[in-house]
């Protein structure tokens, strides 16, 4: 049972952090029709920035300071770069945006040095939130914090004792991709910076009319949904590592999240966040061969089939392709995505 719980909760809080990333970018391309491809290296960007930042004033003012540096750097880059090549289509924009990745990259690289920076979390984060102790005589029982060794160790060689700790990090990590889920609801719902966001991308000439700045408005959104990259760099460096490979790591699944769940749908980001995320990590804790899956579903293999090289596949190495192969499966079946509205 531990070992369900736990790997649920990794499951989520994976699931969580591409949600953190994938809702900068559904932000974005719902309100601007701009897909970015340079949003994972302002994930990448922000880890690094608040590694910095906290060397020298802490971990808890880099985590608001980092955010407000990458806005502002991703503000500035749509009012002087890809505003200039909005009005010639969406190729353009990708071109620009994919060629903003691989700068950024080599600024990293110059600044920070090609290997990973250590990039701790804070006292209060280091350890674990609880831990889970599973007893074949006491059972399941919840602890907070660090469970204490008497209790995870036996003093029967019969008695068989499992202590699974969660990370605080990743309790972290929830809680904030939880804020930041009903902070974008509540702000694109039910305040009027919201409507007049929304307004701007079906309706710019009225909104104009009414005297509002439309390519301000779309500066301000493209910053804040750097600005939501650059916090999750700050949560996933400090809670995995901060590395120049960390933005290849999320850059392409976040693009899946997005289209799984619907362009630019925040809900369907949501949802297929948490789907991906979770599908991910018990491939991973599982780790059984594809032959052996098959048996436990009931399907006899011949011989010579459960000896092929496909069948001998664990669930483990086939984890980075799920999905992908998810991707390929929502496009053949809901070509709009999960939830989303539009097609393609």
């Amino acid at each position: 049972m531990e070992f369900l719980t736990i790997s649920l909760l990794n499951g989520l809080s994976y699931g969580l952090l591409l949600f953190m990333l994938s809702s900068g970018l559904t932000l974005i391309f719902s309100m601007m029709g701009v897909l970015n491809f340079a949003h994972a290296s302002f994930y990448m960007l922000g880890a690094y920035v608040a590694f910095s930042i906290s060397k020298l004033i802490g971990f808890w003012p880099a985590l608001v300071v980092a955010p407000l540096v990458v806005g502002i750097l991703g503000a500035l880059f749509e009012r002087h770069a890809l505003r200039r090549v909005h009005k010639f289509g969406h190729v353009p924009e990708l071109l620009i945006t994919f060629g903003l990745s691989y700068v950024v990259l080599e600024v990293v690289q110059l600044i920070w040095g090609r290997t990973a920076v250590d990039f701790k979390p804070p006292e209060s984060l280091q350890g674990p939130a609880f831990t889970l102790v599973n007893s074949s005589v006491d059972g399941l029982q919840f602890v907070l914090g660090k469970a204490p060794a008497a209790m995870c160790t036996a003093a029967d060689a019969a008695v068989r004792v499992v202590c699974s700790p969660f990370p605080a990090t990743r309790g972290f990590l929830m809680l904030v991709a939880v804020f930041m889920l009903v902070a974008l609801w509540l702000m694109l719902t039910r305040t009027r910076i919201g409507l007049v966001i929304q307004s701007a991308l079906t309706h710019p000439e009225m909104v104009e009319a009414l005297g509002h700045n439309v390519p301000r408005v779309f500066m301000l959104v493209f910053g804040a949904g750097t600005a939501l990259a650059g916090l999750a760099g700050v949560i996933g460096g400090s809670t995995f590592v901060t590395e120049p490979a960390m933005a290849a790591t999320v850059g392409s699944v976040i693009f899946v999240v997005v289209v799984v769940g619907g362009m630019g749908s925040l809900a369907g980001a949501f949802v297929a966040s948490l789907l991906i995320g979770t599908i991910q990590t018990f491939a991973v804790a599982l780790d059984h061969s594809v032959a052996s899956l098959l048996a436990d579903i009931g399907l006899t293999l011949s011989p010579a089939v459960a000896a092929n090289t496909v069948m001998k596949l664990t669930l483990s190495q086939v984890a980075p392709i799920l999905p992908y192969l998810f991707l390929v499966l929502i496009l053949i079946f809901r070509p709009k995505g999960l939830l989303g509205t539009r097609e393609g």
